[in-house]
C-alpha cells in the first residue's frame, strides 16, 4: 500500500510538472522574448492624433523616464533635458501655444548645443541628434508599457519658452504626448502604413 501511495505521489508530481512547463510556455509565447518582441513594438507603435483624459501612472511614467536616461549620445555628453508637463496648470499654459491632441502627460525634450559633442571634420554638433535618440527611446518605451503617443514637432519654441520659463536655457527640440488613445480618433492614420520597401530604401556596397 505505501507503494502504491509514492506511485500515486510521483505521478501527481509529473502531472504537477508538466502543468507547470505549459503554463511556462505560454507565458512565453504570450509575451514573446527576444528580437520578435522588440519587432512587434516597432511594428505597433503609431502617431496618435487623439488621447483620452485617462490619467497615466507614475510607475509607467518612470518607465519611460529612465529609458531616456538611458539612451547613448555622442561621446557621452548627455547634452538633453526633459521636462514632465502633467499638471492642470502646466498643460493648460502649453495647450495656448499646441493642443497636444489632449494628452494628460507632454514630455518636452531640449538640448543646449554648447554641452554636446562636435565632429571635428565639419563642425556639425550633436546635440539634435542625441535629443532624437533619447526621444525615440522615449516613444518606444511608451509603445512597449501600452501607451499611445506623438511626436510633435509643428510648434514655435519661443512660445513655449514664454509660457513654460523653465525651458529657456535650453534649445526646445520636440514634444512627446502620451497617454491612451481615443476611440476612433485615437487610431492611426491612413498614411501610416506607407513605407518604403528594402529595396527603395537599402544599397548594398
Amino acid at each position: 500500500m505505501k507503494k502504491n501511495l509514492l506511485s500515486r505521489l510521483n505521478d501527481l508530481t509529473k502531472v504537477s510538472s508538466r502543468a507547470a512547463f505549459s503554463d511556462m510556455e505560454q507565458q512565453i509565447k504570450k509575451y514573446k522574448y527576444g528580437s520578435d518582441a522588440f519587432m512587434q513594438i516597432l511594428e505597433s507603435r503609431y502617431s496618435c492624433h487623439a488621447f483620452t483624459n485617462h490619467p497615466v501612472s507614475e510607475s509607467k511614467l518612470d518607465m519611460i523616464l529612465d529609458a531616456g536616461r538611458l539612451a547613448p549620445s555622442a561621446s557621452n555628453n548627455q547634452p538633453t533635458r526633459i521636462w514632465v508637463v502633467k499638471s492642470e496648470e502646466a498643460l493648460a499654459k502649453l495647450r495656448t501655444v499646441h493642443p497636444c491632441y489632449n494628452a494628460p502627460v507632454v514630455l518636452i525634450v531640449g538640448c543646449r548645443n554648447e554641452e554636446a559633442w562636435i565632429r571635428p571634420s565639419d563642425g556639425v554638433n550633436s546635440a539634435k541628434t542625441d535629443a532624437a535618440i533619447l526621444l525615440t527611446h522615449l516613444m518606444l518605451t511608451a509603445t512597449d508599457v501600452g501607451l499611445a503617443n506623438m511626436w510633435i514637432w509643428d510648434f514655435d519654441p519661443s512660445k513655449i519658452r514664454e509660457v513654460l520659463p523653465q525651458t529657456r536655457e535650453h534649445g526646445i527640440y520636440a514634444l512627446l504626448a502620451i497617454g491612451h488613445a481615443a476611440v476612433g480618433e485615437g487610431k492611426p492614420l491612413d498614411l501610416h502604413s506607407r513605407r518604403k520597401s528594402i529595396e527603395e530604401l537599402v544599397s548594398q556596397l
